[in-house]
């Protein structure tokens, strides 16, 4: 698959499967070599504690297209105090008095850190451009400030990690009525929700613009088929390791080895 084909959404086989048995298996491998880094990137390996460069994972996507099961696996065999979730709504009053990268900054890893968003800067050029929120102007001019952004913190050492998570209407209608009609998770679904998925094609749109024009060395895309949770959550937990490898090598350190 080319670099066009990589990040095209109608180029995502959204059949992909995996099994329980295989989740399973996968799922475990890929946490425990998570780990494994992880504790090597906080200095905890090192008998001088020496620390490796931030890591910072993003994650954009579908309503309802599995962010938090994917996030829950992803940091569920770290310690909670080696690494911090945070999740982004709607800017608040004083935040909007501010440039727009402003709210983020003081959520980023520092060095031997480790942050997850559960939405991001992203939205600038998703719901704010389709909703409104911002100018056509402001929109326009956010592509080129996020990629110097995320080169300023790659220039730094930071190993940053970008998921987008593809959904199908199909899926994503399915879990919507799964949704109203467990109480345990109809708080999760709000009418902005259905209101989302009748722009589906205006989101579609700026998804697509988004990915051509923020992919770069520094600060790639990974596209996730979301279909199937179990294929997803697989996939990134996998991805998240290999980045922290192909960056610790990048960066000239010493990636651990995995065991015989």
């Amino acid at each position: 698959m080319g670099k066009s084909d990589k990040l095209r959404l109608d180029a995502l086989d959204l059949s992909a499967r995996l099994s329980r048995e295989e989740e399973a298996e996968r799922l475990a491998a890929a946490q425990d070599r998570l780990l494994h880094l992880r504790l090597a990137l906080g200095g905890q390996l090192d008998p001088e504690g020496t620390l490796g460069p931030p890591l910072c994972i993003v994650f954009e996507g579908w309503d309802a297209a599995g962010k938090g099961g994917a996030i829950k696996r992803l940091v569920a065999p770290l310690d909670s105090r080696h690494v911090r979730v945070v999740q982004f709504a709607a800017p608040t009053h004083d935040e909007k008095r501010h440039h727009f990268l402003w709210r983020f900054w003081k959520v980023l890893p520092g060095w031997g850190g480790m942050a997850v968003l559960d939405r991001s800067w992203y939205g600038r050029v998703l719901v704010e451009r389709v909703e409104g929120f911002a100018t056509v102007e402001q929109w326009q001019r956010a592509y080129r400030e996020i990629v110097e952004f995320e080169r300023t913190l790659a220039d730094e050492g930071m190993i940053l990690v970008k998921f987008w998570l593809h959904l199908s209407p199909k899926e994503q209608l399915k879990r919507f009525e799964a949704r109203e009609h467990n109480p345990m998770k109809s708080w999760k679904l709000t009418e902005e929700d259905w209101r989302n998925r009748e722009k589906r094609p205006a989101y579609e749109e700026a998804v697509e613009e988004m990915l051509a024009r923020t992919d770069h060395e520094a600060g790639p895309w990974t596209l996730i088929e979301g279909d199937n949770k179990r294929w997803a959550r697989v996939k990134v937990v996998e991805s998240v390791a290999a980045a922290m490898e192909d960056g610790m090598a990048a960066r000239g350190l010493e990636v651990p080895k995995r065991p015989s």
